[in-house]
């Protein structure tokens, strides 16, 4: 049976809610989880409903049949299949620990993604990606050839009709222009110590430093770098017994969970920008650790 979801961010005021789930219920769609925030600061709604088209609507049928009453509200919209995988290219430089892990989830069915090629500026994880019969791009990136390799690689997600990009350990700073192509599509992941421990090697520094937690940041790509909206976070704790390695083993550990945390809720449009930050609706309990397995 189909299962989809309907988002809406829209000015704040009464009978929302009211007219989404009456117009639902009269379509024949049965609600099967709901969320909604108001925030006051911004006088902004948000919401995320799910529900299952018993009486066989389509998606369109329903989108169509909504634009009154979206009209009428000032609602931004839209109804999503949930059992439709998203298109991701994910890029790479050297380290590989969050490559592997979206590779995996994804092969597993525990990130409803299809991974439709990998750019990399270093061939080390060709091999990695091809026996995974996905295409591999290695497009090296200079000063002075910037401009040509964004170029090539916006050629790649359009030739891949790739809807999301995932910087998995990319390093290498996108142009503005590119952010601004690319708002909202394109999910970085970084340790947690900036602006702290900018430059090379943060975790020695933050075991100099005597640091008791260590973490990561996932976050919308803007033209300010490391500073887009954060969808998701996370720590881990650490003492002075422990050794710049562990620091590193831990900080890829965490890293790469976070990541894949971020591109879950993001594929599943919990997530809405707000500003210069994001509103993210929990998932439904078990929902990540229990995705269909492929």
């Amino acid at each position: 049976m189909s299962k989809y979801c309907l988002t809406v961010t829209c000015p704040s005021t009464r009978g929302i809610v009211a007219t989404i789930s009456s117009y639902l219920a009269a379509n024949g769609c049965n609600i099967t989880d709901s969320s909604q925030f108001d925030d006051l600061a911004t006088d902004r709604f948000f919401m995320r409903m799910s529900f299952v088209p018993e009486t066989g609507a389509t998606l369109q049928e329903l989108h169509d049949g909504l634009s009154e009453a979206a009209a009428k509200f000032d609602m931004t919209y839209g109804f999503h299949d949930e059992r439709r995988k998203e298109k991701v290219v994910v890029m790479v430089s050297r380290f590989g620990h969050c490559l592997n892990d979206l590779l995996y989830r994804s092969r597993i069915g525990a990130l409803p993604i299809e991974i439709v090629g990998v750019i990399s500026n270093h061939m080390d994880y060709q091999k990695v990606v091809v026996n995974q019969d996905i295409p591999f791009h290695c497009i090296k990136v200079t000063k002075e050839n910037k401009p040509h390799a964004e170029a090539q690689i916006l050629q790649v997600v359009e030739e891949t009709g790739a809807e999301l990009i995932v910087l998995a350990r990319y390093m290498q700073i996108l142009s503005d222009a590119m952010c601004r192509k690319m708002s909202g599509r394109i999910i970085n992941i970084h340790h947690s110590f900036l602006p702290s421990f900018k430059g090379a090697n943060p975790y020695k520094q933050a075991h100099e430093k005597g640091v008791k937690l260590i973490g990561a940041t996932s976050h919308y790509v803007t033209t300010d770098l490391d500073e887009g909206p954060i969808i998701e976070q996370d720590t881990v704790r650490v003492t002075h017994a422990q050794s710049p390695e562990d620091y590193v083993s831990l900080g890829r550990d965490v890293e790469a969970q976070v990541l894949s945390r971020a591109v879950h809720a993001h594929v599943h449009k919990r997530v809405f920008l707000n500003g210069d930050k994001t509103v993210v609706f929990p998932a439904a309990a078990g929902s990540f650790a229990s995705e269909r397995m492929g």
